[in-house]
């Protein structure tokens, strides 16, 4: 029996791949405590999420698509974003092997993290269709706002470890999330490259933009985005 790899894997697959290949390379990045390009590559591996549904909805899926993407996302917005927070900390406060609370405060918060979207994403691929409201927010946006707030110049550990939490709660929250209208998507994209590209370029602005948009989606889009 042949796995038929070619023929049952589409464009919106190989996209996906990619979102997971970056993941990788930031985890690689994280473990050299090269804490801000962990955070672009945070950044970078979400426009590749959002480019795998575009490319979806305008080519077609596989029946597999919807498996690569849950497993994608945990290795780019579960597994990533925790080393991230954690890089963070044990840059900030030296190396955390000699200092057991603030070694454990560091590891609980990331494997919070983690068991939030996983539970989230197991949750989701499961139990919710398509064309169901989305109840609470993507590992994506909650990984989203933690690599946005670093890059914009929040960098003081106990707030990361507090918002990250925070977002992990979120993420099996009861609030139904609308989707991203495509012209919203793409102005967000264009954000979000900008502050990848040249983070700190006229005083940090595109990614303190990129982070103010991320959290007006996150408080007000359940109550006011729906006509859109």
């Amino acid at each position: 029996m042949s796995l038929r790899v070619v023929e049952r894997l589409g464009l919106a697959d190989v996209m996906t791949l990619a979102n997971a290949v970056v993941g990788v390379v930031a985890m690689a990045a994280a473990v050299l405590g090269e804490v801000e390009l962990v955070a672009r590559l945070i950044l970078l591996a979400a426009v590749a999420d959002g480019l795998d549904g575009i490319i979806a909805r305008a080519r077609g899926g596989t029946a597999v698509g919807p498996y690569l993407d849950s497993t994608a996302d945990i290795v780019s917005f579960g597994t990533t974003p925790a080393l991230f927070v954690f890089a963070a900390a044990n840059s900030a406060w030296g190396p955390l092997g000699s200092e057991p609370l603030l070694f454990a405060a560091a590891a609980g918060v990331a494997a919070i993290f983690v068991v939030f979207s996983l539970v989230r994403t197991a949750l989701y691929t499961v139990h919710v269709d398509e064309d169901e409201n989305r109840p609470g927010i993507q590992n994506t946006l909650a990984s989203s706002i933690l690599a946005a707030a670093y890059l914009a110049g929040l960098t003081a550990v106990p707030a990361l470890l507090a918002a990250s939490v925070v977002l992990s709660v979120l993420m099996v929250a009861p609030v139904p999330y609308p989707k991203l209208a495509a012209r919203d998507a793409l102005a967000m994209g264009v954000v979000q490259m900008g502050a990848i590209l040249v983070p700190t370029v006229a005083g940090r602005v595109l990614p303190r933009a990129l982070l103010v948009a991320a959290l007006a989606y996150l408080t007000l889009a359940p109550r006011f985005y729906w006509e859109e």
